[in-house]
């Protein structure tokens, strides 16, 4: 004989548990993070960069880049947000003396989220020269 309550609760079973077996096969969405970056984060670096590199690990919009004099002041990059949704950002910066310097950069990633971040590098003509003197990076910025 067929048991009408037996049956129900198999199918009450399977209403709950199909959508959320659905759910859990959904891929998840990694946040946006910084790649790499020239100068690198903690770099040390002998000359100035003619150039900030920033590369993401997804395609982003750039809405934020400054970089901080001694941590107070923000240099003229001339800066406007970028719209356009890629993964590489370059940006030509004026002749940097010695000192620390911080970048704050955010950006909107393809979720719709903003992320905002900094790192620092260091500009001393008495550091060494080494290979990577340009300080590109291939980890995380600081603070990740």
């Amino acid at each position: 004989m067929l048991n009408i309550k037996a049956v129900v609760r198999r199918h009450l079973a399977c209403l709950v548990l199909l959508p959320l077996a659905a759910l859990t096969s959904l891929p998840l969405s990694a946040h946006t993070a910084l790649k790499a970056s020239v100068p690198a984060s903690g770099a040390v670096i002998n000359h100035s960069p003619e150039e900030l590199r920033l590369e993401f690990n997804g395609p982003v919009q750039l809405m934020k880049l400054e970089v901080l004099h001694m941590g107070e002041h923000a240099m003229e990059l001339g800066f406007k947000p970028i719209a356009e949704a890629r993964t590489e950002f370059v940006m030509a910066v004026p002749a940097l003396s010695p000192a620390s310097y911080t970048v704050n950069w955010a950006v909107i990633g393809e979720d719709g989220h903003t992320v905002s971040e900094s790192f620092s590098f260091t500009v001393d003509p008495a550091a060494a020269v080494h290979g990577g003197s340009d300080g590109h990076h291939a980890g995380h910025a600081a603070g990740h």
